[in-house]
């Protein structure tokens, strides 16, 4: 793989370590085989073991997270601060739940206190299961070539990235119609790479960050979630609207696309803002 200039480099992290819940900036992070260790570990999920996203409930967005070596935080607004265990829990009840098409899925329940917790806050009925040591979950779309992967509690891959130059492409048009720029947590990335050229991304095969190496399973289709502020819960019509003008899949017209999906391949590690990214195309 090539690097690219030196310019190219890892800029940000996050890790949003319940699904559809607002994520966590950090500085470095271990890569695993399901992705950035610690994302998207837990879920919220109905009575029924359904997950539940902001696409349907935007009131998610609200609840902060933190992770510590031992423990998951969850925060909101004149709710307070929970923690619950972040390992799995041998006696945790087990509970079958499902994320999009992939369904019977063994997750483990963290208990009645931060299902009460989340209940009330939400004003739905709900309970937060977590990955535990029962759980498994392959990656539906693995690319040629890769053995077979596993994903947690995200939509479909392990991770995503986008560049710095392919927001600043859309805030650039957002601008010219009249429209507010859009923040980076818009569009919830894993990795996010700064030097590089608006959607360089769409051509990559492989990156290597550190010593951690990534195959690109193809772009990211992009939904309502986009539109929705993650730091008020508020729900619009942008960057959507303004993103189907310009970034539709030739080849699936209802898809949006923007940003990489990857997965890790082979050598995993630790990853940190700054370091150098290489690629193939």
């Amino acid at each position: 793989m090539a690097l690219l200039s030196r310019a190219v480099h890892l800029s940000a992290l996050f890790i949003y370590p319940v699904k559809s819940l607002r994520g966590c900036a950090v500085d470095e992070a271990t890569v695993d085989p399901r992705g950035l260790a610690g994302d998207r570990r837990f879920m919220v999920v109905d009575a029924d073991g359904k997950f539940l996203s902001q696409r349907t409930l935007p009131r998610l967005a609200l609840i902060g997270t933190r992770l510590d070596a031992a423990t998951l935080s969850l925060e909101a607004p004149r709710h307070g601060v929970i923690e619950i265990p972040r390992d799995g829990q041998p006696d945790a009840d087990q509970r079958q739940v499902s994320v999009w098409s992939s369904g019977d899925l063994t997750a483990e329940d963290c208990g009645d206190a931060v299902a009460g917790w989340l209940s009330d806050f939400l004003s739905t009925s709900c309970r937060l299961v977590r990955a535990g040591a029962a759980f498994r979950r392959p990656v539906r779309k693995v690319p040629a070539g890769l053995e077979a992967s596993e994903v947690a509690f995200a939509d479909a891959f392990p991770g995503l990235l986008l560049t710095e130059a392919s927001l600043r492409a859309l805030n650039d048009r957002l601008i010219a119609r009249g429209e507010e720029m859009v923040p980076m947590d818009r569009f919830r990335p894993n990795l996010v790479v700064a030097g590089a050229t608006p959607h360089a991304e769409d051509g990559w095969t492989r990156v290597r960050i550190g010593r951690a190496v990534l195959r690109c399973a193809g772009p990211c289709a992009r939904c309502v979630m986009t539109t929705i502020d993650q730091q008020t819960g508020e729900r619009g019509v942008e960057p959507l609207r303004t993103l189907s003008s310009y970034r539709r899949d030739a080849r699936q017209p209802g898809d949006v696309n923007f940003g990489q999906n990857v997965i890790p391949e082979g050598v995993t590690g630790i990853v940190r803002v700054g370091d150098p990214v290489s690629t193939a195309a």
